[in-house]
């Protein structure tokens, strides 16, 4: 607005403050002092489209104002709109990674150690290599469940009549003797891995294994071989490298994974990913014997503190958390 088109605002507001009824009153008094003092409405004009062009041209420059005021609110909202969804984008990030993160702390090699030593000391002693393996003692201090499982043998599986096997988390290892009084050939024997069955004996005999493995085992690295002419030993890589097998074959009888002894080799020794992984799995192990929460509902357990600390406007007496 220019100082021209202001000059008269302040004889204008005055005449307004003496109008109560507003607008419409002040242009009623316009109008009259028009008719009174001037020939406005007789003179020969057009007063009714001169009052019309005059008021359409204010008209228009108020909503053209008002339109530039609502399109400078609405980019302000938006952007405040946009900050409030990097805000919340970036507060679910960062609760997902405390979710996905390891909810104990990376054990120094002197820890690591003891917590080896400690589970070692848990363990019953194993069997020798040559006999089949033996249940697990049944007395007051054996878990029901593990009452009439067998007892690993030293490579953490088990001996059975017909053959021997052996495992590590990542992959099992068989032995089959023959029983045969010749050096045997591989066009002598049948061997089929499956993902998860097997079948192992001799051409033209009833087979020495033949069934359904307990868990996937990967068939293109799984490999077997003759050993002192009369023994076969089979490879198997396992699909799940995180858990122990608690039997080669499903009707074989189950041996206590309880009472496994994980590998010689010092925690130490491993590389950080897989150490990691052995580590938060032997604490889980330990924590659920104890009856305590793992690490991973330990985590779960800690976000959902941290959420009703955020919003103590919210009742959670009656929420059921399992």
């Amino acid at each position: 607005m220019s100082d021209e088109e202001g000059r008269f605002d302040s004889v204008l507001f005055a005449m307004a403050e003496q109008h109560p009824g507003g607008v419409p009153e002040l242009l009623a008094t316009i109008a009259a002092f028009l008719n009174r003092k001037t020939d406005f409405f007789t003179g020969g004009g057009n007063w009714k489209k001169m009052l019309m062009d005059i008021f359409s041209v204010e008209g228009d420059k108020a909503e053209a104002l008002e339109a530039e005021k609502r399109r400078q609110r609405e980019a302000v909202e938006k952007k405040r709109q946009e900050a409030l969804q990097r805000k919340r984008k970036e507060e679910e990030e960062s609760a997902k990674k405390q979710e996905s993160s390891a909810a104990i702390t990376e054990l120094t090699d002197e820890e690591a150690e003891k917590l080896q030593r400690e589970i070692e000391k848990e363990r019953n002693a194993i069997d020798d290599d040559t006999t089949v393996s033996q249940p697990v003692d049944d007395d007051d201090d054996v878990d029901e469940k593990e009452k009439g499982k067998l007892k690993p043998n030293s490579g953490n599986g088990c001996d059975l009549e017909k053959y021997r096997w052996t495992q590590t988390l990542q992959e099992v290892e068989l032995r089959v003797p023959l029983n045969v009084n010749f050096s045997v050939r591989s066009r002598d024997v049948v061997v089929k891995i499956g993902k998860k069955t097997l079948t192992v004996g001799l051409k033209g005999q009833e087979p020495i294994i033949n069934g359904e493995l307990c868990a996937e085992v990967k068939m293109e690295e799984s490999v077997w071989v003759i050993q002192d002419k009369n023994h076969l030993q089979l490879n198997f890589e396992k699909v799940n490298q995180m858990s122990w097998w608690d039997r080669l074959l499903t009707t074989d009888p189950p041996i206590s994974t309880r009472k496994i002894n994980p590998e010689p080799s010092k925690l130490s020794d491993l590389d950080g990913e897989t150490r990691s992984l052995v580590e938060k799995m032997m604490y889980d192990q330990r924590q659920k014997e104890m009856g305590l929460p793992t690490s991973d509902e330990q985590n779960k357990q800690n976000i959902l503190k941290k959420f009703m600390e955020q919003h103590p406007e919210m009742d959670f007496s009656k929420c059921k958390f399992n």
